[in-house]
């Protein structure tokens, strides 16, 4: 189980085993994406040199009209909401969650509902969140990519 936080016990699996790993990300990812309102099929995860999800997002932000949103997570990072970009276009990230990196989906559910508010919202949006370390799962995560090297 890749989930962690105080009702979450965490764990990895066993660092030799990517498709474990890989398993446990999209499980988790997938609860995200249920609890933001968007279908499976509206994700993917990659567990390689780098350990990444991604999940659009059916909402936008009043900040950025007519550009959609997309929710994006890292081993180093936890969630970050993004403008979604063309490959040509720099990335335009829009607020960080700080925290645990793997908080329960409600968690993200409600940081998502934040970053996509209301019009108020968008007139003095807030600062981004930094996001605070989560050393044990980040150290195994290394030690899974270190190992499959």
């Amino acid at each position: 189980m890749l989930l962690s936080g105080p009702e979450r016990p965490m764990s990895l699996p066993a660092a030799d085993d990517p498709q474990v790993l890989r398993r446990a990300l999209a499980d988790y990812v997938r609860e995200v994406a249920a609890a933001v309102g968007v279908s499976a099929e509206c994700t993917s995860c990659e567990v390689a040199d780098t350990v990444t999800a991604y999940v659009a997002l059916s909402g936008r932000s009043p900040r950025f009209p007519g550009r959609d949103l997309m929710l994006v997570w890292s081993v180093r990072q936890g969630w970050t909401v993004a403008v979604e970009t063309t490959p040509a276009e720099a990335s335009q990230v829009v607020a960080h969650l700080g925290g645990d990196i793997t908080p329960a989906p409600e968690r993200v559910r409600q940081f998502v509902t934040e970053v996509s508010g209301s019009a108020e919202q968008a007139a003095n949006p807030g600062p981004v969140l930094a996001v605070s370390s989560h050393g044990d799962l980040r150290t195994r995560l290394e030690e899974a990519r270190v190992r499959r090297s």
